[in-house]
């Protein structure tokens, strides 16, 4: 495998690992003011991510080194292209982040009460962004010969970018579901696991539309193989699976289901781009690759030693994290 083909790989794995791990966590986000009604219930659904909400956004940050590192070319015309669907990411990370720290600094209902609401808004704007932006990788967006996004930021609103977010949105409050039905407190498990046995069907039904509606794409053509295809099956049988898992009451089982769905989804995507990593909607000879965007093979190959030494380290430091805080929150852990 070369060394572009490769990097490719990488950062699909840093993406995948991410959506993985922060998908629980804006799934509990936006089921936070809807599950939980006392404040003792909010703080303990908050108190279940809070040892490791904000490791897991290592991850963004590895696979935005990574892309900004490998694929020079990519990502400046992503981050440019999709400047302000990226600064409403940040935005909502911000004030995501900020709200679970703040939340507890004071005990007045409505201070409380914004912060929730806030938390449920950084939430749910960051997964829409994300269906939405990964939707038009795949459609493709207006970029011109000189690897250029001459769009705007209405140009990301269609109906497959909106379908994409909506599927996000079920698909994380799945997975959120399913964490909190195996780590919150006693209330928190019996929300999660109704959450997930409901919520499961209405994202099976979602991912199916829009995966059908991603392999007809002008864009698509000559690209969906049969690892994609099979792929997509793994996430619809994956969902299946842990739904199946929680009515037999193997709540860890149902959660790696939704995990491996969540990672399918991925992969399938990168698939379907290679050896692409944008879409120009203009002319197919204007897309951007793996060839025309890579840094040089002396970079590359550093990058590679790298990658050795950190991805390790990552994986320990989470590894050691979350066996750290396996268990169920009690009232003796809730921090926020």
């Amino acid at each position: 495998m070369a060394l572009r083909e490769l990097w490719f790989v990488l950062v699909g794995v840093l993406t995948t690992g991410y959506f993985i791990l922060e998908g629980f966590d804006y799934g509990v986000g936006m089921l936070h003011p809807w599950l939980n009604h006392t404040d003792t219930e909010r703080r303990a659904s908050l108190s279940s991510i809070a040892p490791i909400w904000a490791a897991n956004e290592v991850w963004l940050v590895a696979a935005g080194g990574a892309l900004f590192a490998a694929f020079p070319n990519w990502y400046a015309t992503m981050f440019s292209g999709f400047y302000l669907a990226l600064i409403l990411v940040l935005l909502g990370l911000i004030v995501r982040g900020v709200g679970m720290e703040f939340r507890s600094q004071d005990r007045r209902r409505g201070w409380r009460g914004l912060w929730d609401w806030l938390i449920f808004s950084g939430s749910l704007v960051v997964t829409i962004i994300w269906g939405m932006a990964f939707s038009n990788l795949l459609r493709g967006v207006p970029i011109n010969r000189h690897m250029i996004y001459v769009g705007t930021f209405g140009t990301l609103f269609n109906g497959f970018s909106l379908w994409g977010a909506l599927t996000f949105v079920l698909l994380f409050i799945v997975h959120g579901g399913g964490y909190l039905a195996i780590k919150g407190d006693a209330y928190s498990r019996k929300m999660g696991r109704l959450v997930e046995s409901k919520m499961i069907w209405p994202a099976t039904g979602a991912m199916v539309v829009w995966f059908i509606w991603m392999d007809h794409l002008p864009s698509s053509q000559g690209h969906v193989g049969d690892l994609a295809i099979i792929l997509q099956g793994v996430v619809v049988l994956g969902l299946l699976m842990a739904r199946l898992a929680g009515y037999l009451t193997k709540y860890r089982w149902a959660f790696a289901f939704n995990s491996l769905s969540i990672a399918a989804t991925i992969i399938a995507i990168f698939r379907i781009l290679f050896p692409r990593v944008m879409v120009s909607s203009l002319n197919a000879a204007w897309n951007l690759t793996i060839n025309n965007t890579a840094s040089t093979a002396y970079t590359l190959g550093i990058m590679s030693v790298t990658a050795i030494v950190i991805l390790p380290i990552i994986i320990g430091y989470q590894s050691w994290l979350y066996w750290t805080f396996r268990r169920p929150v009690n009232d003796q852990e809730m921090k926020y």
